[in-house]
């Protein structure tokens, strides 16, 4: 697994929720299970309040673990903590994706991203920002799925993921729909080459129009499921 740069100290100036609030209402990827609470014990009756609560390993904002996708992969217990502080790139293409919902990041995109902030250094993570986190409370935009039952979001192109691996050794990738891979591809292949590596994968992020280019630090928490397929996920961004 990649890690990263070794600090002594962060430096931030302001901390980020990049994780949306999860109730029963939030968007859920076909067949997945759905979010539900039940309050188990009343502060009036009991003294203190408690609920219990119901959802999928990949619902909200979330991580996917290796084992989702390889059978001999890790799950989300295996992932050291060391490997949750990590810093980050934001790489906008908003304005592809207005024209095309299918839109898929290209090695190009990625050049002239690295002409302006300079070349991405390893151990980095890789969050596209595509305005998706704007459709949020709107399911039917959110999924954009058409007559046929096929989704349109965009996200990473398979080059473009094997470009980031190999060629600038990210630590991850991350973005603000519900899939890394575009909604239209069910290949999942930049899930797979990510998470062979094992790196991470963020998915249903949000706020990301609140960081910088580059020189922020993302602290995911995750629950440590045995054996889980992936995690709910707390994802912190420290802002320099």
């Amino acid at each position: 697994m990649i890690q990263p740069q070794e600090q002594n100290s962060i430096t931030y100036s302001r901390v980020i929720h990049l994780s949306h609030t999860i109730d029963k209402d939030i968007p859920q990827w076909p067949g997945d299970p759905p979010v539900e609470f039940a309050t188990v014990a009343k502060l009036q009756k009991d003294g203190y309040y408690l609920r219990r609560f119901s959802l999928g390993e990949h619902s909200a904002t979330h991580i996917n673990a290796p084992n989702s996708f390889h059978s001999l992969g890790v799950g989300i217990d295996q992932y050291p903590a060391q490997s949750l502080v990590i810093p980050a790139v934001v790489i906008d293409i908003r304005q592809a994706a207005i024209v095309n919902p299918d839109y898929a990041l290209t090695i190009a995109d990625v050049l002239v991203w690295e002409e302006q902030y300079g070349e991405i250094p390893a151990g980095n993570a890789v969050l596209l920002y595509t305005g998706w986190q704007e459709k949020w409370f709107d399911k039917n935009a959110f999924f954009s799925q058409d007559a046929e039952g096929i989704m349109h979001f965009p996200g990473f192109s398979s080059d473009a993921t094997r470009f980031l691996l190999n060629e600038r050794q990210i630590s991850g990738v991350g973005i603000d729909t519900h899939g890394v891979d575009p909604g239209k591809d069910n290949s999942f292949i930049t899930n797979r080459l990510v998470l062979e590596q094992p790196r991470i994968v963020l998915e249903n992020l949000t706020n990301l129009d609140q960081l910088p280019p580059k020189g922020t630090t993302l602290v995911i928490g995750v629950l440590r499921l045995q054996n889980g397929s992936g995690s709910p996920a707390g994802v912190l961004a420290l802002v320099p």
